[in-house]
């Protein structure tokens, strides 16, 4: 069961992909609800309700999630300090799909 309180932490539903489960922290994290989220991507809060609910997600999905956040599309797979190296300009993650670790250079601001 998920709720759109941001004080109340989200129980991870089983099945879901780390996105989905990073987005719900993001918006804990921002103070958001999801109808705040809904409303920033014009759209139904019931439309966002189901979105957060699937196993996964489009990457189309995630990149209007992410914009509607204004965040990089690669803080919705981890945080900052989760992906955070020793070298400041190197993000290191996951690949969603093979499970292979990856390094993306970058620039945190």
């Amino acid at each position: 069961m998920t709720t759109n309180r941001p004080d109340q932490p989200n129980k991870p539903s089983q099945g879901q992909s780390a996105p989905i489960e990073r987005i719900k922290t993001l918006l804990r994290e921002m103070n958001l609800t999801q109808q705040d989220l809904a409303d920033k991507m014009g759209q139904q809060v019931q439309s966002v309700k189901q979105m957060l609910n699937k196993p996964s997600l489009r990457t189309d999905t995630l990149k209007r999630i992410a914009d509607a956040l204004e965040v990089p599309m690669w803080q919705l797979f981890a945080s900052r300090e989760e992906v955070l190296s020793e070298n400041r300009n190197e993000v290191a993650g996951v690949c969603p799909h093979c499970g292979k670790p990856i390094t993306i250079k970058t620039t945190i601001e």
